[in-house]
């Protein structure tokens, strides 16, 4: 747990607490009666059971109360007059927002409470907030997984990625997402991580856009935070249980019907308990989780395969303290493993070559709240998480320690690697056909003829690759109220400092991938011994010098100050604020030497200072103006800017990229060793002069009306702008000159001629890469939508329907950066841009990726008489767009997004799908509930293509490559009291 850095923030919280919930509070004003005269002395309590003390307030002189650094929940607030008469109101609070609670009482004795009207009005850390209870998630057939969640976000669109996140306006690696406030996107890369879920979630809010200058909001796309369940005054305890048998699936809507029948069985098991300590004063909250997914895996060409095995077991605990009422504190701390066995395995290969893999997740946090008086309140957070994985081998060969000279053993090939039984080349003289039958009789495996056969793969897998990830935060916030007359302004300060780092090691297992070569040589070597054999070895496992190169560490720091200011005066809210942020890119094995042309010299193991975006060039404006022109309406309008904070760039032009490739060694027919020759890589690169910070500027307009205490209404327009992308090109791709089907390189661009024209010199000190990490010239992607949504809630119903059109385009495309974008890419540092035909300029101007311009979605829960509940899920979405990419075009083999064609020129086919669940309720013994449940997904069947085969000259091309998943089943029974 890191304990000084715990001990440290123990000491902080003790000596100086701060409030992470400065947006989940209740405030309002007491008026009396039609004269809308303030009243002021009025006490107002605000109780809950998730709160181990109430919070209280005085009304001010002008009728003003606030009740900040609450947790999200059901409260009930008391009106106290100073006679003791009192009046109780109910207001449920939502995470990151605000309820305005504000009061009317009778004309006449303002000494005693007599509510004449009322009116509940929510408003968020940014203009388009959205959030919802446990209630809500758990009446919903949402799904397991935090992901899963994404589908609730009006606007957003409707994705079963399992990686790349969702687009809303920007790229899908943009967006943030808080677990408990802790964010949980990967570092380097900003994809959501595999492990966090739901069952643990009491409160769930979304941020599209319109943000303000608190919350340290820098997404390019959207964020999404949560709020895991606390303990009570009152103890209790659940148990729930739930399957979805392979035999609850439909089979795919493929022609192979073999291939179309699901084979996986899951389940998940989840227990919790939570109560008091010490009544009124200390809570905790517990729970334990276990999903499990298995297969029987059929036979391989070599005969039976182990059985894919996948368990997770979660542990997850939380202490809520109020030793006084103006003071709250939260500790909690997750972890879990994950265990994967027999994930996969070629079908000629032998069952030992399968894969596994292994993921640890552990995430510490402690915050709390304290409340100075009536108008200031502090706040802090400290957070730890720590993601670490391993994916390699099942089948592992620690004995087999290769060294550069060693020879290969021969009569060992399948406990030394993973090796590839040859094929014959009868019709190749320079190939020795008669070892490769010998190795054939001796590894292959027995066709249905009856002979041996080559092409498959004994031994174990090749590669053990380790990717672990850490973050670390701290935040400090002050929040001040301050009366000015006809003006309240409510001021927020804050400070946040978090490290992102990665740390990555590829070694192989024994001697890696092990090919026969067969005499006929081999690429890059120009020697006179026939190469007989060759073993691709991770440079991590074999050195120059035979010793193993270290792991590359890869990390990058990020300070954030916010100062915003609310003012509310009279029908009228200002919202003025700014947000400034400083990154600071770190790689490894340079060190600065100020005597050399580039700065640097090579230094392996040592940690440099890589690139560094100061204050003043991400200055993100937050301006925004609200017309209260009735109690329950308004008019808004928002100006935000924003530097996303996710990039590659730390591990992707790092100089340890240089000495961390993988080498080729040689060997002869006896399997003695004649030489090595280093695989091509990727090296360091060098970052352009006067790159400006890759932006996002936003405007909103739009209009809320609260027709009642249970409906909302919201629609607005939004309007985003990204410039000064950065990406890794060739120095020299401004001199392309005229080429392909777009025309090549724009006289105004190639005018500008290199990146950096000192480059040569800089790699005569210090070598490194011809590519160099420069903002791409105009780049530039636009967004525009318009969305209208209504939410509707009372005791027994709630429903939210929304609409948007949207439209986005540009020439810039950070989620379809490959041939399959669906998984941690390099940011900054991917095919975009690297040689002809992926350039900007070549077609790239069109409709992007995520450009769906139409997204219905309607989701609620009804409450039966029965003591049951039916909850419904429905979206429509139009299909996303795609283009044809041929590489011929511009005289190159390979096509990946190299288009032949537009940007965004075809369309694929919409979607539709209905998701229900049922849960039926039975009270038994008194206290104890007993449920049954039934989540029936995608209802229909409707197993729309998406993901086109792009690549005019595959077979394929113009098919999906995958299906909306088929209609499944999930039963789960629970107990709890």
């Amino acid at each position: 747990m890191k304990l000084s850095k715990l001990a440290l923030c123990l000491a902080l919280g003790v000596g100086t607490i701060t409030s992470v919930n400065a947006a989940t509070d209740i405030k309002g004003k007491i008026l009396a009666g039609a004269s809308n005269a303030s009243i002021e002395g009025v006490e107002v309590v605000a109780t809950s059971n998730v709160m181990p003390k109430p919070r209280r307030a005085i009304s001010r002189a002008d009728g003003s109360y606030s009740l900040p650094a609450l947790l999200p929940g059901q409260y009930e607030l008391t009106f106290k007059a100073k006679d003791g008469t009192t009046h109780k109101r109910q207001v449920r609070v939502y995470l990151d927002q605000t309820s305005n609670v504000n009061i009317a009482l009778a004309e006449g004795n303002v000494e005693r409470i007599l509510v004449t009207g009322s009116a509940i009005v929510r408003e968020g850390d940014s203009a388009l907030t959205n959030s919802i209870g446990a209630d809500v998630v758990e009446s919903l057939p949402v799904g397991q997984d935090f992901r899963d969640m994404m589908k609730l976000v009006p606007g957003v669109q409707y994705s079963e990625n399992g990686t790349l996140g969702v687009n809303a306006g920007g790229s899908g690696r943009d967006n943030k997402y808080g677990f408990d406030g802790v964010d949980v996107s990967l570092p380097m890369f900003g994809n959501l991580s595999a492990e966090p879920s739901t069952h643990d979630i009491a409160h769930v809010s979304m941020d599209r856009g319109g943000a303000k200058a608190i919350g340290f909001n820098r997404s390019g796309g959207f964020s999404v935070n949560s709020k895991s369940k606390s303990g009570t005054n009152e103890f209790h305890a659940n148990m729930e249980y739930k399957i979805q048998n392979k035999n609850f699936v439909a089979d795919r809507d493929i022609e192979d019907k073999e291939l179309a029948q699901y084979t996986l069985d899951k389940s998940w098991l989840s227990l919790n308990a939570s109560g008091p300590i010490i009544e009124d004063e200390l809570f905790f909250y517990g729970s334990y989780y276990r999903p499990e997914t298995t297969r029987v895996n059929k036979e391989t060409a070599y005969g039976p395969a182990k059985d894919y095995e996948s368990v997770r077991e979660e542990y997850f605990g939380k202490l809520t303290w109020a030793p006084i009422e103006d003071l709250l504190l939260d500790l909690s701390y997750r972890t879990s493993d994950r265990d994967g066995r027999g994930l996969s395995v070629g079908s000629l290969d032998t069952d030992s070559t399968s894969q596994g893999s292994d993921a640890t997740q552990n995430i510490l946090l402690l915050e709390g709240d304290y409340i100075i008086n009536d108008t200031t309140s502090l706040s802090f957070k400290y957070s730890e998480y720590d993601y670490e994985t391993t994916s390699g081998p099942d089948t592992m060969f620690p004995s087999v320690m290769p060294n550069l000279g060693d020879s290969l053993p021969l009569s060992q090939l399948d406990q030394i690697g993973s090796f590839r039984v040859p094929d014959l080349k009868e019709d190749n003289e320079n190939y020795d056909n008669a070892t490769a039958q010998m190795l054939i009789d001796q590894y292959g495996y027995i066709g249905d003829d009856g002979m041996k056969h080559g092409g498959g793969v004994i031994g174990g897998h090749s590669t053990i690759n380790e990717q672990n990830f850490y973050r670390d935060s701290f935040e400090l916030n002050l929040e001040h109220e301050l009366d000015a007359g006809d003006m309240i302004h409510y001021l927020h300060f804050g400070f946040k400092w978090s490290e992102g780092k990665e740390v990555l090691s590829r070694t192989s297992n024994g001697w890696g991938f092990v090919s026969y070569i067969g005499g006929e040589g081999f690429d890059d070597y120009e020697g006179d011994v026939p190469v007989y054999y060759a073993a691709s070895i991770q440079q991590m496992s074999l050195g120059a010098s035979g010793q193993s190169v270290s792991a590359i560490n890869s990390s990058s720091e990020s300070y954030n100050f916010e100062i915003h200011d609310t003012i509310e005066h009279g029908d009228f809210v200002y919202n003025i604020g700014v947000l400034v942020s400083k990154d600071v890119l770190y790689g490894q094995d340079l060190k600065a030497n100020a005597n050399n042309v580039s700065g640097y010299e090579i230094s392996l193991g040592h940690k440099y200072k890589m690139h560094e975006i100061p204050f003043k060039d991400m200055i993100q404006p937050r301006l925004g103006i609200t017309w209260n022109y009735a109690e329950d309406a308004s008019f808004f309008a928002n100006f935000a800017s924003y530097n996303p904070e996710a990039s590659s760039l730390a591990r992707a032009a790092s100089w340890a990229r240089n000495s961390r490739k993988s080498i080729n060694v040689l060997f002869d027919e006896n399997g003695d060793y004649i030489d090595n020759i280093p695989a091509s890589g990727s090296s360091g690169k060098f970052f352009q002069k006067g790159m400006k910070a890759k932006r996002m500027d936003e405007y909103t307009i739009g209009a809320t009306k609260s027709v009642s205490d249970e409906l909302f209404l919201r629609g607005h327009i939004r309007h985003r702008t990204l410039q000064h992308p950065w990406e890794d090109t060739w120095n020299g791709s401004r001199l392309y000159g005229e080429y392909g089907p777009f025309g090549g390189v724009p006289a105004h661009i190639a005018a500008k001629g290199e990146y950096i024209p000192e480059l040569a010199d800089y790699r005569a000190e210090v070598g490194g890469s011809s590519y160099v990490i420069a903002e791409l010239d105009d780049a530039k992607n636009k967004y525009w939508e318009a969305s209208i949504e209504a939410e509707y809630n009372t005791d027994r119903f709630y429903a939210n329907v929304s609409y948007t059109w949207s439209h986005y385009y540009g020439n810039y495309d950070q989620d379809i950066t490959s041939g399959s974008s669906d998984g941690n890419l390099f940011i900054g540092s991917s095919n975009l841009a690297d040689g002809k035909g992926r350039q900007l300029w070549d077609g790239k101007y069109g409709k992007l990726n995520g450009d769906k311009p139409h997204v219905l979605k309607a989701y609620g829960y009804y409450t039966l008489d029965w003591e049951a509940n039916l909850g419904a899920y429905f979206v429509y979405q139009s299909g996303d767009v795609w283009e044809a990419w041929d590489g011929s075009v511009y005289g190159y083999s390979s096509s990946t997004i190299r288009y032949a064609e537009p940007a965004g020129s075809r369309r694929e086919a919409s979607h539709w799908q209905l998701d229900l669940n049922y849960t039926q309720d039975f009270q038994v013994f008194d206290n104890y509930t007993l449920k049954f449940r039934a989540d029936l997904f995608n209802v229909f069947d409707r197993q729309t293509g998406y993901n086109y085969n792009p690549y005019v000259s595959s077979e394929t091309f113009g098919e999906a490559r995958n299906l909306i998943n088929a209609r499944r089943l999930q039963l789960s029974f629970s107990v709890g009291f």
